[in-house]
């Protein structure tokens, strides 16, 4: 079992920057994958950017250059650095971990960005 825990979302201005924050209870180390993905209200849920244990990194198009995902292994901790947001980032967040066959979910955090 793998518990992920996110914080950091809330109300960022256009070109403003947020961190969000997945704290797992176990190491990152052992995790297979981890992601971020975000949905907007009405919209799917789509993947943001992913990180493997051996720290490949990937984004997709439409936060290339603006997103970062990092971790902080001693902390058990996986990071998505949003600079530059814009109000088509506005969504919820959700941290996302693969360990063999299971998956694992974290609650969500609202990330707004008015028009």
């Amino acid at each position: 079992q793998v518990q992920l825990v996110e914080s950091g979302g809330g109300l960022a201005q256009a070109g403003g920057s947020l961190r969000l924050s997945c704290a797992a209870s176990t190491s990152i180390f052992d995790l297979d994958f981890i992601r971020w993905y975000r949905q907007p209200p009405g919209n799917e849920r789509e993947l943001v950017a992913a990180r493997t244990s051996m720290g490949s990194k990937a984004y997709a198009d439409s936060v290339k250059g603006r997103f970062t995902i990092s971790s902080d292994n001693a902390k058990n901790t996986v990071y998505l650095q949003m600079n530059s947001l814009n109000p088509e980032d506005s969504a919820v967040y959700y941290c996302n971990a693969i360990k063999g066959s299971y998956a694992y979910w974290g609650q969500g955090t609202q990330v707004t960005v008015p028009s």
